[in-house]
């Protein structure tokens, strides 16, 4: 079975959102193969220049980059992305099922992906023009692939 994984930066903090992302782990199980990775997320103050905020952002990058399979399709979230619908999402995944490709989804810091990595991906998604908290967005992600997994095999969905 491909295995669909997630990288990320930052350890969730609230149990609100450890218990959330636990059911979403839970309700994907039956579905497909499912990993989630995090790194650290390095400090980088409110009032940090522009070369600062690089040298976090690649920091964090070249953690994610190392968990990167070599042969998995990548997908980064970013908000200069791509917007799907679900259904559209269940498509991408089940075209990658498919034809066996993992899947490995890159999720930032709160300072975003560096360009090079975002350039690297097979795909630059994003789920909208908005920014949200990185544990909240986490959370979205799982929700969406646990919908996109009930859409494929045609399981009731809310619309």
């Amino acid at each position: 079975m491909p295995l669909v994984r997630i990288l990320t930066v930052g350890k969730l903090k609230e149990k609100y959102w450890v218990e959330a992302q636990a059911e979403y782990l839970k309700r994907l199980r039956p579905y497909l193969k499912l990993e989630l990775k995090e790194v650290a997320d390095f400090p980088c103050p409110d009032n940090a220049g522009p070369a600062l905020e690089e040298q976090v952002r690649r920091q964090e990058c070249a953690a994610l980059e190392n968990l990167i399979i070599p042969k998995s399709f990548l997908v980064t979230l970013d908000l200069r992305g791509k917007q799907l619908t679900s259904p559209e999402l269940a498509e991408f995944f089940n075209e990658r099922l498919m034809y066996g490709e993992d899947v490995t989804m890159v999720i930032g810091g709160s300072l975003g992906l560096t360009e090079e990595l975002v350039k690297r991906a097979n795909l630059n998604l994003s789920f909208s023009k908005m920014t949200f908290p990185h544990q909240l967005f986490r959370v979205m992600l799982l929700e969406q692939i646990y919908r996109a997994c009930r859409i494929m095999r045609g399981e009731p969905y809310h619309k």
